[in-house]
């Protein structure tokens, strides 16, 4: 299948078909051969034109004449002038004349040369014969004479489509001429031929859309049946697929593509419905029904976008309805008529988008009236094709109509997007030009943002940026000229400005924060502000309603700056940099930039903050201990030294008293913690007065670290301070030497500061104090009751060590008793595993108020249930006692009864098998004992989980296995389970009675 055929058409090779003509035509045209069939069947002749004969273009089809189209017009022979003008009745009359004449000369000669009846009747027939062939010879040319005038009318007529059926069938008429006569009907073939072919276009040449049309009425003025008509079409169809296999030229390929499109799609117009059996296309030339379906949708586009042209924006009603007949006389669907008209209407509006960018982005003055022009010109296309939509008549008009999208055009795009936002933003400031912009300004904006695509942010923001201008504009003009201020109410003016230029009166407030933040701004310059800027500051707030956080948020963040500048001056200069003219910066930076005090202290505890975190960040990079706690008494005397200083000149005031925070602090910590005295670390934080007069002042403790460090990460900083004032300072000497200074108890009054800049609470100070006097005493305990066994004299250690480490009575017994346990632990663990311990042992642990379930672990806890249930299976002896070991046990142990009863379950199940196999294995060893030992483990484990009886190859063996246990004494009830389980039926078990023991002697003797 060639699935080019409907490509997309180009060509101007002209049609070229011979004449449908009759017998005696064609013996003076060899090249023409029509055969017609009884079924009227017929072949065009066609010209075989050759690659240059298409290569020419022809003249236009449209503007030919009769002559031209249909040929010359042809003359009469002799008999066929005759026919033409003897009438019809008197050419019959003159026949019927001839004939009888002819009979009767014939029978007088006849008789007058022989005399005899028989030679007058054989003069008669002969003459007769030739009279009658006369006369057959002349009404046989009636149909080539008609069909010789009907080509002259036709040829002669100055517009074929004038032609009626009425005259076409009076012209058969007077020649006595049926339609259904093949050289009649051959010439109205090839009439119509010849009309079709002048009326369809080439290749090159589109359709006009009257073609159908033009080719109905010259049918039905013919009355040519449409079987025929469909032949004629199909032919024109097989002409130009020759054409298409002769060419050689790759362009006329691609029109006559196009000329069997155009022929495909009119085709079907001209037959409707009936063309899908009359026009065989799929069979004849190997098309698929989309191919066709393609053909006739590119052809109705084509004539639907030809119509289109005629819509501009003042498009009306009529023009509407004339366009949804033509889409229905094209047979086009709604759905492509839709995007036809879609199309067309958004290429009018973007001709007016590109004439407007044009205007905007020219380097040439040009008022915003003008592009405004351009863009009001698309609003009044677009709310005229609203209001068509909404129509009463809009069933009559085409699909399609409805408000402008640029979705799909040229202006759809990210490229474009900015364009659109230009010309949006173009319109929006013509319309708040005058100071104020009016509902129907609103609706037409609207109206462009849905035209334009563009999103509701995008739109929201140009909105804010033109409207923030138009206001800033308005409200300027107003503190110009006095308005504002002489009003009785500035918020009442203000929100009357904001509803005038439908403005967001929160982003009115955010521009009157602007204005004030620059003022402010401004005033600051130069360090401080005087009464004046504060004056002039004032008036601005009361005309513009500035509320007060506002006012404090602009003056933290400006006039706090400067003030952050200078505390970040004097953190650089470190612990030995804070003189007296750092000072003097600070009083006049807190009290110049009018800061309140609390807006002060946040700027200072955000630094100093800042300043701690990276004393905290270096103690934590250094590789020891000392060395971190070295960096810690760093930060120690930076607070000291240089915040306490700060903040007590930011705040005007001296320095605290010397010793009420270190006893507020130890105040805090025993209302806390009543046992601390207890712990001998915690009491050296509380120095005694000649110590603290010897340290000098404390530092502050409003800053802390409180909200920067997690209360692990401060509990390990003080820690390591900690440590580092039990142990001391360590110096490495030459030769692996050590020396160790010991640290006095000022170390321990840096340390309470510590813990006060670290923001720790008297509970945390208390439990690292105690943790790590408990992590001391648990070490040398360890070391102390290597063993487990606590002896008086080991006692008397820890009692030592206890007082040693400062650790209260109840923590260290708590340690000692963890030691011991987990010594204890651990060696009950290992006889476990081991299996040097039984349920009986366990319950001497029990009763003992040993806490198994934290020695043992419960793996091994289930494994010893395991193992104590596989020995009462294997004991021989048969029982199974369900309390003892669903219950009782499992309670014990502390394990859970259900998954306990599985593995009952589970190992009876195996275990009884097993017990047959063993008992057979001991019976062909001829052990008895073992035999009825294994059968009793059988039974046991059938008391744990009933069986069926079990299976065996050899039935000997069990009546032996059941007579040694027959004789066994065993109880009644455990030998008729037996019985059961083995499968031996009541005879047999009686036989087994009576037969006693089988033969366990020595073994047979043979004989060689």
């Amino acid at each position: 299948m060639d699935a080019s055929r409907f490509s997309i058409p180009s060509s101007s090779t002209p049609l070229l078909f011979s004449p449908f003509t009759k017998n005696s035509i064609l013996k003076k045209n060899p090249n023409s051969l029509p055969v017609f069939s009884r079924t009227r069947r017929f072949k065009l002749s066609v010209a075989r034109n050759s690659s240059s004969a298409t290569s020419e273009s022809p003249p236009d089809t449209r503007t030919r004449s009769s002559s031209e189209i249909f040929g010359p017009e042809r003359q009469l022979s002799g008999v066929q002038k005759l026919v033409d003008a003897v009438p019809l009745t008197a050419r019959y009359t003159g026949s019927a004349v001839v004939v009888a004449g002819a009979l009767a000369a014939g029978y007088a000669l006849g008789f007058r040369i022989k005399g005899t009846q028989v030679a007058a009747v054989g003069g008669a027939v002969a003459l007769g014969a030739v009279g009658g062939a006369a006369a057959f010879v002349v009404n046989s040319a009636a149909p080539g004479v008609a069909a010789v005038n009907l080509h002259n009318k036709v040829a002669g007529c100055d517009d074929p489509e004038l032609l009626n059926k009425e005259e076409i069938e009076e012209l058969a008429r007077r020649y006595g001429v049926s339609k259904q006569n093949e050289e009649f009907n051959a010439e109205l073939c090839d009439l119509y031929n010849r009309f079709v072919s002048s009326v369809i276009p080439s290749g090159s040449e589109s359709l006009q859309g009257d073609e159908a049309d033009k080719i109905v009425k010259f049918k039905n003025a013919l009355g040519i049946d449409d079987p025929d008509a469909a032949n004629v079409h199909m032919e024109i169809g097989r002409r130009i697929y020759r054409q298409r296999l002769e060419t050689g030229d790759r362009d006329a390929d691609v029109e006559q593509r196009r000329a069997f499109q155009k022929l495909v799609y009119v085709s079907n117009l001209v037959f409707g419905e009936a063309s899908t059996f009359l026009l065989p296309w799929k069979r004849v030339f190997k098309v698929t029904d989309a191919q066709v379906e393609v053909a006739i949708r590119d052809n109705a586009q084509r004539l639907y976008s030809v119509n289109l042209r005629s819509i501009g924006r003042d498009v009306n009603e009529q023009q509407l309805i004339d366009l949804r007949a033509a889409q229905l006389r094209y047979k086009l669907s709604n759905e492509i008529a839709a995007d036809l008209l879609m199309e067309h209407n958004r290429k009018l509006v973007e001709e007016n988008i590109s004439a407007a960018l044009d205007m905007v982005k020219s380097r040439s003055r040009i008022k915003e009236s003008a592009v405004v022009s351009e863009l009001e010109k698309i609003l009044s296309f677009n709310n005229l094709l609203i209001s068509l939509k909404n129509h009463p008549q809009f069933n009559l008009f085409p699909p399609g109509i409805g408000p402008v999208s640029l979705l799909g055009g040229e202006y759809d795009g990210d490229r474009k997007i900015d364009d659109l936002k230009l010309l949006y933003r173009a319109f929006l400031t013509e319309a708040l030009s005058d100071g104020h912009i009016e509902e129907k300004e609103l609706s037409a904006l609207n109206h462009l943002r849905n035209i334009f695509g563009l999103g509701k942010r995008e739109t929201e923001a140009i909105m804010l940026e033109v409207t923030s201008k138009a206001y800033r504009k308005r409200l300027s003009q107003a503190v110009t000229r006095g308005d504002l201020e002489i009003a009785t109410s500035k918020a009442a003016f203000l929100q009357n400005l904001c509803d005038e230029l439908r403005f967001d009166p929160q982003k009115a407030s955010e521009i009157h924060e602007d204005i004030y933040r620059q003022k402010l701004q401004l005033a600051v310059s130069d360090g401080a502000l005087s009464d004046d800027d504060v004056a002039s500051l004032l008036r601005l707030r009361v005309l513009l309603c500035i509320p007060q956080q506002t006012i404090d948020a602009a003056h933290a963040d400006i006039c706090g700056s400067l003030f952050e500048k200078v505390v970040r001056d004097v953190i650089n200069a470190g612990v030995d940099g804070y003189d007296d003219d750092l000072k003097a910066r600070v009083r006049k930076a807190s009290q110049g930039l009018r800061l309140t005090r609390d807006a002060s202290m946040a700027i200072v505890s955000k630094a100093v903050r800042k300043a701690f975190v990276n004393f905290v960040k270096r103690s934590k990079a250094v590789g020891n201990g000392i060395e971190a706690a070295k960096e810690l008494k760093k930060m120690v005397a930076f607070n000291t030294v240089v915040v306490t200083e700060m903040i007590a000149d930011i705040k005007g005031e001296s320095p605290a008293s010397e010793s009420e925070p270190i006893e507020v602090e130890h105040k805090r910590i025993e209302e806390e913690e009543p046992e601390w005295e207890s712990i001998e670390t915690l009491r050296k934080t509380r120095p005694d007065k000649e110590l603290q007069a010897k340290l000098g002042k404390p530092g502050q403790t409003e800053i802390t670290l409180k909200d920067d460090l997690s209360e692990r990460e401060r509990a390990d900083l003080y820690r390591t301070y900690l440590l580092y004032c039990i142990s001391g300072e360590v110096t490495v000497v030459p030769f692996g030497g050590q020396i160790i200074t010991k640290k006095d108890d000022s170390e321990y009054f840096l340390l309470n500061q510590l813990g006060q800049i670290l923001g720790m609470s008297g509970k945390d100070v208390v439990d690292v104090h105690r943790n790590l006097a408990e992590q001391a005493f648990s070490e040398k305990a360890r070391v102390i009751l290597a063993d487990g066994q606590l002896t008086k004299e080991r006692i008397e250690q820890l009692n030592e060590v206890q007082k040693q480490v400062g650790l209260p009575s109840e923590l260290a017994q708590k340690v000692i008793k963890g030691i011991t346990t987990t010594k204890m632990a651990a060696a009950i663990e290992t006889a476990v595993s081991r299996g040097r311990i039984t349920i009986k042992q366990v319950r001497e642990l029990k009763e003992a108020n040993v806490d198994l379930d934290s020695m043992i672990s419960l793996h091994l806890r289930e494994n010893l249930f395991k193992k104590t249930v596989d020995e009462m299976f294997s004991s021989g002896t048969g029982e199974f006692d369900e309390e003892e070991v669903y219950e009782k046990i499992p309670a014990d142990l502390g394990i859970d009864v259900d998954k306990s009863r599985g593995v009952v379950h589970e190992l009876a199940k195996n275990r009884l098998s097993n017990s047959l196999l063993q008992a057979v294995a001991l019976l062909r060893q001829k052990n008895q004992a073992g035999v009825v030992s294994s059968l009793n483990d059988m039974l046991a484990c059938d008391k744990a989980v009933p069986s069926e009886p079990l299976p065996w190859s050899v039935p000997e063996e069990l009546a032996d296995l059941f007579c040694i246990y027959l004789h066994s004494e065993a109880p009644e009830d455990k030998v008729s389970r037996l019985q059961y389980l083995l499968g031996i039926s009541d005879t047999t078990a009686a036989a087994l009675r009576e037969r006693g023991l089988p033969s366990m002697g020595a073994e047979e003797e043979f004989v060689f």
